[in-house]
């Protein structure tokens, strides 16, 4: 018997062509500050589209999605 992740879907409504991948993990409350945004990314702790991406500066996009310590948003 293995222990199961659960996963919290969230959107998040784009006002542009794109959000940074630790601006994205601020305003989702997901860290408290910057530098602990630049940590998680740095450690491999954030997918993107279901992949470890190691890009603090990455282009998030409409229909793009992240995960984060449980959390999962899809950009809309």
């Amino acid at each position: 018997m293995g222990i199961e992740l659960l996963l919290f879907m969230q959107t998040f409504t784009l006002k542009g062509e794109f959000i940074q991948l630790i601006q994205l993990l601020k305003v989702m409350n997901w860290v408290e500050h910057g530098a602990m945004a630049q940590w998680a990314v740095e450690e491999g702790l954030v997918k993107y589209n279901g992949e470890v991406d190691y890009r603090k500066r990455l282009k998030v996009k409409v229909g793009d999605m992240v995960e984060f310590d449980g959390n999962k948003v899809k950009i809309i």
